[in-house]
């Protein structure tokens, strides 16, 4: 891995665990702020909604800055942002710390991208992404866990303070590691970056990673229950399922990468076709307790076989201004969480099974397919319309 990704690869691993940890804190958070468990989750819906809010407005706001600066800056909010949640005296402070960390998630991500994608030769660009992205989904396997014992351990607050120190480890790396003068921002500055957004292409990429995310998250919102109730696995294993989904999303990000210098949008919609049909395999094996583990790690590399082709392909749409492109898709994939998490519940207040749930993430995955269809078909037609006539 070039150092100077692996740096973005530490500051990714930082994000990451910061978003994800506080799920297995929440008791921990409730009972010491004095709120209710599901007062606590809302920390995990303001953390997703500072990101589709910050995305925008960060990017916005740094289009005409040097990358490299910006990197550092938006680094060291998440240091600040963490340190401010371990203090948190109260909850409502600790739900503004959280707000105000997530501004930077989906600026670091979409520009992190761009950086990552500029340093290597174009036909590694996808490959270069999924290893910043690397970062992300090992802190599901090493971050999240390791936090959750640390909080259950010694305190919630020492989980944050404990993610402090690997941000500022993040940001001594971009700072040390990162070249100067890389991926400059565009003579247009926002003009160029607002321009991109006017392409079908971009939106259509957008549209799907909200979709697919929608699909993972109707589902795995309610794994829990659905590995307990329907497949009847105990508590403690449904922690190492879970971190088997985590070592699936790690190796399905390697495999994106690597598919997507051969065949892009090939590789989005073959893998959003498998995805709907592991939906249904689930629905129908779900309660045979191997095949449910089995099922759930190939779940997680599927969903994120799709993340590498779908970052690289907003960049390469909105090349006369990526950032903002780059940083509003963190924003789609924010919106796909919790609109399928919703839809999810709405499914099941409607009287759809836990046995049953994975149907709708299957349906949310065929329409992730379609759009995935038009944006192949709309890319083909640009092509032949820019091809000069012989």
């Amino acid at each position: 891995m070039p150092l100077p990704i692996l740096a973005l690869a530490i500051a990714s691993f930082c994000i990451g665990t910061t978003e994800f940890v506080i799920m297995g804190l929440l008791p921990e958070v409730a009972a010491d702020l004095g709120v209710s468990i599901p007062s606590a989750g809302l920390l995990v819906t303001g953390y997703a909604l500072g990101v589709v809010i910050g995305a925008p407005i960060v990017a916005a706001a740094t289009a005409r800055l040097p990358r490299k600066p910006v990197l550092v800056g938006l680094a060291t909010l998440f240091v600040i942002g963490n340190l401010f949640c371990a203090l948190a005296p109260n909850y409502w402070l600790l739900m503004a710390a959280r707000v105000f960390t997530a501004f930077g998630h989906g600026a670091f991500f979409g520009i992190g991208s761009v950086v990552a994608a500029s340093l290597v030769p174009r036909n590694k660009r996808a490959s270069a992404i999924a290893l910043m992205f690397a970062g992300l989904t090992l802190s599901n396997i090493l971050g999240v866990p390791s936090g959750t014992a640390l909080g259950e351990a010694f305190g919630w607050r020492a989980t944050f303070l404990a993610v402090v120190g690997i941000g500022l480890v993040s940001v001594a790396a971009i700072a040390w590691l990162v070249p100067s003068d890389v991926a400059e921002p565009s003579g247009g500055g926002l003009l160029a970056e607002l321009r991109v957004l006017g392409k079908l292409q971009v939106w259509l990429a957008m549209l799907i990673a909200s979709l697919a995310s929608a699909s993972l998250f109707a589902v795995f919102t309610y794994i829990k229950p659905y590995l307990t109730d329907v497949s009847g696995l105990s508590t403690a294993t449904v922690t190492w399922v879970l971190l088997l989904f985590g070592a699936g999303m790690t190796i399905g990000n390697l495999i994106g990468g690597r598919l997507a210098e051969r065949r892009l949008m090939p590789t989005v919609i073959g893998t959003l076709l498998a995805m709907a049909l592991v939906f249904v395999v689930f629905a129908k094996f779900g309660a045979i307790a191997m095949a449910a583990i089995a099922i759930v790690f190939l779940w997680g590399m599927l969903i994120f076989i799709v993340v590498p082709p779908l970052q690289i392909r907003v960049v390469e749409a909105a090349a006369e201004g990526p950032n903002l492109a780059a940083t509003l898709i963190q924003s789609a994939f924010n919106v796909g969480n919790a609109g399928g998490a919703w839809i999810g519940g709405l499914a099941i207040s409607w009287g759809v099974s836990y046995a049953q749930l994975p149907l709708v993430g299957a349906a949310l995955a065929l329409l992730a397919v379609a759009a995935a269809v038009l944006l192949q078909s709309v890319d083909r037609r640009t092509v032949l319309q820019t091809r000069p006539a012989e």
